[in-house]
């Protein structure tokens, strides 16, 4: 599978915000986002076989797994084999996706945080995917704005879901001003901002 990079941090966003956590950031990606903090994982990777990838996170010596991107499920086979040898091994496994591929084969094997597109970022994603998202899950809209906010809160008011909706401002916006915003509009989320971003960690 073509790998962009793999190494040991806090995790920054989603449920597990502040757990230690193995990340396997996948290379490639099927959209451009306007915000994108990762554009070095949008193409290239190096092509690793499946077992060196397990043996890597093996280690890490860490029971906590974050598969990432790019766009993960644009390797869906590959993909699909690793969960399924890391959940059979015991990991805790999430997969974080652009809400653009069906994600619903491996939810037997990990856990998905969906990235609802939103307009600042240039780009959509698949909403017809949140009817797939189970107890266990989240999905986030990262916003830059209260045109990002009003379309997150039309969008949680039309799909309302069986997980967690999460609102991540982009990284350097006004936290302040967006934290009030979600306070008056008295949103059904979590707010968090970036911790691995503010501590100065990848």
């Amino acid at each position: 599978m073509r790998i962009s990079e793999i190494f040991r941090s806090i995790q920054g966003e989603g449920r597990s915000q502040g757990l230690i956590t193995t990340f396997v950031r996948l290379a490639g990606c099927n959209l451009n986002c306007s915000w994108c903090d990762t554009t070095y994982a949008r193409e290239g990777g190096k092509e690793v076989p499946i077992g060196d990838v397990f043996q890597a996170v093996e280690f890490s010596s860490c029971g906590r797994v974050c598969i990432t991107g790019g766009e993960p499920f644009l390797q869906r086979e590959e993909l699909g084999a690793l969960v399924k040898k890391l959940d059979e091994a015991g990991y805790e496994v999430e997969i974080e996706t652009n809400g653009t591929i069906d994600f619903s084969p491996l939810q037997a094997h990990a856990s998905i945080c969906m990235d609802v597109k939103c307009p600042s970022s240039g780009e959509e994603s698949d909403l017809s995917l949140l009817s797939r998202i189970r107890s266990g899950d989240a999905v986030k809209f990262v916003v830059d704005g209260a045109g990002d906010l009003d379309y997150a809160r039309d969008v949680i008011a039309s799909h309302p879901i069986q997980g967690e909706y999460l609102i991540s401002p982009v990284f350097g916006s006004d936290y302040g001003a967006l934290a009030r915003e979600v306070l008056e509009r008295n949103m059904p989320v979590r707010f968090q901002v970036q911790l691995h971003r503010i501590l100065g960690v990848r």
